[in-house]
C-alpha cells in the first residue's frame, strides 16, 4: 500500500485516507467485526466493499473532513483510522473519531499516539478552539485514553445507543485548545 507522512508521530503516523484495493479489504474486515463496531455504534450495519468504497471516495473529495489511516512507522502497516468531521468554522470546533481496528495494536498506546498528532494538527494548523467526542459509556479503555489526551468529561446522554439488546449511556468529552499541551508532530519543519 502507499501512504503518505502528513503527520509523523515517535511510531506512527498519520496518511491521508486512499481507495486503494487493500484499505477497502481492510476496513470492510475492520467495519464487519463487532469487536470495533460494537465501539463505534455500527454494529447494525452491514459493510460492503462496494459500500466502503463509497464512503472512502465521498471522505477523499469532502473538503469538509480531514480523515487520516493510522500507520504503524517500523512496518508501514495499517492499524486504524483517525479523522476530525463536523467542522463549524465559526465556533472553530470539529468532532473526533477514532478507531484501531488491528487487534495486535490496541491497548498499547497507538491510539493515545494518534490522538495527540491530531489534535495538534487541529489546534495548531487548523485554528480550531474545541475538539469533542461521544463514546460510549462502557468503553472504559477508550475513556481512560482520551482523558490521558487531555480531554474533560462534559456530560451524559443516558440509554442513548442500543448495542445487544440493552440500551447505553453516551459520554460527551471535549478538550479546549489552551488545555492542549505538546509537540507530537515530529516532520513538521517551524518549530
Amino acid at each position: 500500500m502507499q501512504f503518505f507522512k502528513k503527520l509523523v508521530g515517535d511510531r506512527i503516523y498519520l496518511s491521508p485516507k486512499g481507495t486503494t484495493d487493500e484499505e477497502l479489504e481492510k476496513f470492510t474486515e475492520w467495519m464487519n467485526d463487532f469487536e470495533v463496531t460494537d465501539y463505534t455504534g455500527r454494529s447494525g450495519q452491514i459493510t460492503t466493499i462496494v459500500r466502503e468504497k463509497e464512503w472512502l471516495e465521498n471522505s477523499a473529495r469532502n473538503t469538509e473532513s480531514r480523515n487520516f489511516n493510522i500507520i504503524e512507522s517500523k512496518d508501514n502497516k495499517l492499524i486504524g483510522t483517525i479523522g476530525l468531521e463536523h467542522f463549524n468554522w465559526i465556533e472553530r470546533s470539529a468532532v473526533l473519531g477514532i478507531f484501531i481496528g488491528d487487534k495486535d495494536f490496541r491497548s498499547n498506546g497507538y491510539g493515545t499516539e494518534a490522538i495527540k498528532l491530531l489534535l495538534e494538527y487541529g489546534f495548531k494548523y487548523l485554528n480550531l478552539h474545541s475538539i469533542r467526542l461521544d463514546l460510549l459509556a462502557i468503553n472504559e479503555r477508550a475513556h481512560k485514553c482520551y482523558l490521558k489526551c487531555g480531554f474533560k468529561d462534559t456530560g451524559c446522554s443516558r440509554e442513548q445507543i442500543f448495542l445487544n439488546g440493552k440500551y447505553y449511556d453516551k459520554l460527551h468529552m471535549d478538550i479546549l485548545e489552551n488545555e492542549f499541551k505538546g509537540d507530537y508532530i515530529r516532520n513538521k519543519n517551524i518549530k
